[in-house]
């Protein structure tokens, strides 16, 4: 097959929750176990570094591997979804996977596929295992997709796990309550494994003392160590924003640079940073400069998108993946730091959450562009565009997200700010090379 055809394959054969929801979560390890034996067991021929939580994983998983990378190290990063290409999943020191493997390595397992019956997920925590180990890497950083306990990237045993904040997202699959939710990410704790929390949340904490104390796993709560704050300056120009860092009440990294924007990153970099210190002391040698510098080119070491992106100057256009409660309200709170006359928002939802909590949280005073992301998970717009309006928020449906974006550039003065969000999948349809 082609590298399209293989695609096609794959998402035509094993179900893919990112585009069909529910129908394509499998939980249980049962089959990701059964793919791994089959190939040998790749989870163990590398050391890794395993990142769960609601909010914060994607990018905290990419700043961890950009200073590993800057430090000289071989880095495997996978993470998920893509935004707008397959291949993004899989990374070798922020070279995305080689479409050729994909293609031989689909058609070298087909028949165990067909007898297995993986998910679409499962076949894809086994193609990166399968090529980390192969690649030789010194160390892989693995973001969890859904949950952690019964998440298909749950056969590792890493160095140290890393559990970013805890916020409502996929009740249907992991619970209604925080501490549910909290406890099936500490599903990844494993005996004896170091566990870094970034930050330290009432609801869910014994949460994760118990689990850690049930399997004599050394607990970092990471924000009690590290705290970060937002120098002054405005970043949405440059792209970097400057943080001051504190350890134990002293300073850490002065006037360091971030190349990531938006306020909420403060929040991650605390966990990150006892991450990079519990493999300090395991033997990485991870000296200041090799931090400092991937934290600043973060994007270029590992190809991240979508983490208050900025594609445009006048008017000022941002996109950003924050898609539930916790991530809207984060959005808003960086919105409202911004100068502008008017806020055009394109605005995009799935269809398996009520978009009710997180439309109350979006400014009234905004003009909106309601829109429907190319896949069959996607809200349809117009139905989006009328429970906003329930809501009191001005605006009509665009349909797709391209014309949305159009529609709202093209309303837009020199100093207005055009937001771009509301679903990955949105920002997915964004073309992060037309400034």
């Amino acid at each position: 097959m082609t590298y399209s055809e293989t695609l096609a394959y794959l998402y035509a054969q094993l179900p893919m929750y990112q585009r069909v929801g529910a129908a394509g979560f499998k939980k249980g390890l049962g089959n990701t176990l059964a793919l791994a034996e089959a190939m040998g067991h790749p989870e163990r021929r590398f050391r890794s570094v395993h990142v769960a939580g609601t909010n914060g994983k994607g990018s905290s998983s990419h700043l961890v591997a950009a200073v590993l990378q800057a430090a000289g190290y071989r880095v495997g990063l996978y993470t998920s979804p893509h935004l707008r290409e397959f291949t993004e999943r899989i990374r070798l020191n922020g070279a995305e996977l080689a479409p050729d493997y994909l293609v031989s390595w689909v058609a070298q397992w087909r028949p165990l596929f067909e007898e297995v019956q993986p998910s679409f997920f499962e076949m894809c925590v086994a193609l990166a295992y399968s090529y980390f180990a192969e690649s030789e890497v010194d160390v892989a950083v693995v973001e969890v997709g859904l949950g952690g306990r019964l998440d298909s990237t749950n056969i590792i045993t890493p160095m140290v796990s890393l559990i970013t904040n805890i916020s409502y997202d996929h009740q249907a699959m992991l619970g209604n309550t925080l501490p549910e939710i909290a406890g099936e990410k500490a599903g990844i704790i494993k005996p004896s494994v170091s566990v870094v929390v970034s930050q330290t949340q009432v609801e869910v904490r014994t949460v994760f003392e118990q689990k850690a104390a049930a399997e004599s796993a050394p607990l970092t709560f990471a924000d009690a160590h590290y705290r970060a704050e937002l120098a002054a300056g405005e970043a949405a120009a440059t792209g970097i924003q400057l943080l001051q860092v504190s350890r134990d009440g002293q300073p850490y990294l002065e006037n360091v640079e971030l190349g990531l924007l938006g306020d909420y990153q403060r929040l991650n970099l605390p966990g990150v940073l006892a991450t990079l210190d519990e493999l300090r002391r395991q033997g990485f040698a991870l000296p200041e400069a090799a931090v400092r510098r991937g934290l600043r080119e973060v994007t270029q070491l590992t190809g991240l998108h979508g983490r208050w992106s900025i594609l445009g100057q006048q008017p000022l256009v941002i996109a950003d993946t924050g898609h539930n409660e916790a991530g809207i309200r984060l959005v808003v709170q960086q919105l409202r730091k911004l100068h502008y006359k008017k806020l055009h928002l394109v605005i995009g939802t799935v269809n398996d959450k009520d978009p009710g909590p997180v439309l109350a949280l979006l400014p009234s005073e905004g003009i909106y562009y309601f829109c429907q992301a190319d896949i069959p998970r996607a809200l349809p717009g117009e139905e989006l565009a009328a429970k906003a309006q329930a809501l009191g928020l001005r605006g009509r449906n665009y349909g797709s997200v391209a014309a949305a974006v159009a529609a709202a550039r093209a309303a837009a003065g020199p100093n207005d700010v055009v937001f771009i969000g509301g679903s990955t999948f949105v920002v997915a349809e964004v073309d992060f090379n037309e400034q």
